[in-house]
């Protein structure tokens, strides 16, 4: 599974460790998969929040970790953010009124998330003497607090707080989920065993919410045969 990407990421033998982001979803597996070959160490974090899919999305999360098995990864660090007293009977703590296939991308913003999540993974990033915080943000997110100002000045914010430089990139911000798609696939990577659904039924994909639309959309016009089970 150590395929590279190009060339030049191959190349790159002086990148320093990294802490990244990750969920189940396609971009941040494929960010993991892609920093394994351009970074000599990777701590990849996870922060549950209570959200109403994270089960889910956490079990095929480690499914993912271990069949890419990268030496370069360390184990998944794992801690709690207070997203469900903060967003109260939000449908994404709830599971009611989740944003269905048809809905705009602004149906599934979650306000503040960016924020939260990166100030916690550079608190835990200075603890390992880290100063690269990478995420999965994809081109075209239409969402303030994925803008590359918004991520200049949390990073700005933090390393002043933290006395801890504080970097915070996106790899795959010049890909279209297409894009990601149709490389990752390449590459090798195990797309089936992402997780992208907003209302799961038990591990599986529902094919009826926001998010399922979006991946089922993405496979199609990449031309690679999707893998997911759709419930519908």
């Amino acid at each position: 599974m150590g395929l590279c990407y190009s060339r030049r990421e191959c190349m790159q033998k002086t990148s320093p460790p990294v802490c990244a982001l990750v969920s189940g979803g396609l971009d941040s597996a494929v960010l993991v998969h892609r920093l394994s070959t351009t970074h000599p160490r990777i701590l990849p974090v996870y922060l549950r929040g209570g959200l109403s899919w994270e089960d889910a999305e956490l079990h095929w999360l480690r499914r993912f970790l271990r069949a890419i098995h990268m030496p370069r990864l360390a184990p998944l660090h794992m801690a709690e953010l207070p997203l469900r007293s903060l967003y109260g009977a939000h449908w994404s703590v709830t599971g009611r009124g989740i944003p269905g296939a048809r809905s705009a991308d602004a149906a599934v913003y979650l306000p503040g998330r960016n924020a939260l999540l990166l100030t916690h993974a550079a608190v835990l990033a200075a603890r390992h003497r880290i100063s690269a915080i990478a995420l999965g943000i994809l081109k075209g997110n239409p969402f303030g607090d994925a803008t590359p100002r918004f991520f200049r000045l949390i990073a700005s914010s933090l390393s002043e707080a933290l006395g801890h430089p504080v970097r915070i990139f996106a790899p795959l911000a010049r890909s279209t989920k297409v894009q990601l798609i149709r490389q990752a696939s390449a590459a090798g990577v195990p797309l089936g065993l992402t997780f992208s659904c907003l209302r799961p039924r038990g591990l599986r994909h529902c094919g009826r919410c926001n998010k399922c639309a979006e991946r089922r959309r993405a496979f199609r016009t990449a031309g690679v045969p999707d893998p997911t089970q759709y419930v519908h």
